[in-house]
C-alpha cells in the first residue's frame, strides 16, 4: 500500500511520456480516457493479486495476476 495518487490529467501523462522519451502513439488508447477528464484516484488498497500472493506464498505478485504487466507486456 503506497497511498499514492495516479496521474489523472492528459497533460501530465503527455509530460511524463516526453520526460521518459517515449512516444505517445502506442499508448493513445489509454491516453484517450484522460483526454476528456478523469477523476483523481488514490488510496490504500492492497490489491487482490498482492493479497493472494501473500496468502499462498508466491515469490512474485505477477504469478497471481491474470494479466501481469512488465517491460514486454503492456496490454492483455
Amino acid at each position: 500500500m503506497t497511498g499514492g495518487q495516479r496521474l489523472h490529467t492528459y497533460a501530465a501523462y503527455r509530460e511524463a511520456l516526453a520526460r521518459a522519451g517515449m512516444p505517445a502513439e502506442p499508448l493513445a488508447w489509454y491516453l484517450d480516457a484522460f483526454k476528456y477528464g478523469m477523476p483523481p484516484h488514490g488510496g490504500f488498497a492492497i490489491g487482490l493479486e498482492r493479497l493472494l500472493a501473500q496468502l499462498i506464498g508466491l515469490p512474485s505478485v505477477k504469478l497471481a495476476a491474470t494479466f501481469p504487466r512488465d517491460l514486454h507486456r503492456l496490454t492483455p
